[in-house]
């Protein structure tokens, strides 16, 4: 780890966020999917929904570090309960 100066918490994300992908990818072609309309009235499919969560989850947790600046792991609560919604709803 030390080639780019990366910390644990970095390297744990980089490898969930790639972990999810290949279940993704994994999960479209066992289990092939049609799009669906939600909230938003657009054809999202898994994949959108993950990038829309993805997205997401980036604004939530920048706007927490810069209103709260401490207890970052609660906007992780705040982040699942929007992805849940996300995968739900839209």
């Amino acid at each position: 780890m030390d080639w780019m100066a990366w910390t644990w918490p970095t390297a744990a994300f980089f490898i969930i966020i790639g972990c999810t992908l290949t279940v993704f990818t994994v999960l479209a072609i066992k289990f092939p999917e049609t799009p669906r309309k939600g909230v938003l009235q657009i054809e999202t499919t898994r994949g959108d929904r993950l990038f829309i969560t993805l997205l997401g989850s980036a604004f939530i947790n920048l706007a927490w570090l810069g209103l709260v600046g401490a207890n970052q792991p609660y906007a992780l609560i705040v982040c699942f309960a929007y992805a849940l919604a996300v995968f739900r709803w839209v």
